[in-house]
């Protein structure tokens, strides 16, 4: 967005008219894409651990390894089981719950996973029920990710939904024994509102992750 002059806007939301915290939103989005344009003497530099391909004239990526992380934690104690990382999908209104409970269930039972990373913005009613139907131990971590997966303990697999951590949690975990596998999004779990673009931009947080192993549905990892 920022290359091509566009207005900054979260992957899920639709376009079309702008509506009301568009237009709240409006006067802080030009004011970031004002201080993350070069110009002049201003150059810019991108500090990240997501694939950029390219960047524009006068704008700098520097890769975000987590080499500090690793050589400041761990390795991690490895427990038997797996574990499960979260997802707000279901809050943006991205995928429909009940398809996303059943989706945890069937991974849960599969891989034999015991504790589940909750996601800062999912709602308490949806972890509550998540912990009723499928038995796992709800987690709400006070640090990142990253930190508490490589100081440990931690599952031998982490499964998680397309996310920004299977990017950031194969570096963090790197030289250990830990399997990050990513399962996909079906389209039939997508809301009636969601975003036309929701489905190709988690497919590309997926396409674009290295070193996971890739669940193509939860249809092929649940038990017959």
């Amino acid at each position: 967005q920022l290359a091509r002059g566009e207005r900054l806007q979260r992957w899920h939301r639709k376009g079309g008219r702008p509506g009301p915290r568009d237009l709240l939103f409006a006067p802080v989005s030009a004011s970031a894409r004002r201080r993350l344009t070069p110009g002049g003497t201003r150059t810019v530099e991108v500090f990240s651990s997501m694939p950029i391909d390219s960047a524009p004239d006068g704008v700098t990526v520097t890769a975000n390894a987590f080499a500090w992380t690793r050589e400041r934690f761990g390795p991690p104690l490895l427990t038997r089981g797996s574990d499960l990382v979260g997802t707000s999908l279901v809050e943006t209104g991205v995928v429909d719950p009940d398809r996303y409970v059943e989706a945890v269930i069937a991974l849960s039972r599969a891989h034999g996973a015991t504790r589940y990373f909750a996601h800062r913005r999912e709602s308490a009613e949806k972890l509550h029920r998540l912990a009723v139907e499928t038995g796992l131990q709800v987690v709400r971590p006070d640090l990142p990710l990253e930190l508490i997966a490589r100081r440990g303990p931690i599952g031998r697999t982490i499964l998680s939904f397309p996310s920004t951590v299977v990017h950031t949690l194969p570096l963090a975990l790197a030289g250990t024994e830990v399997k990050v596998a990513v399962c996909d999004i079906d389209p039939a779990w997508l809301t009636e509102t969601a975003s036309p673009r929701a489905q190709g931009f988690l497919s590309g947080v997926t396409g674009t992750a290295r070193d996971v192993h890739r669940l193509t549905s939860v249809r092929h990892t649940a038990p017959a």
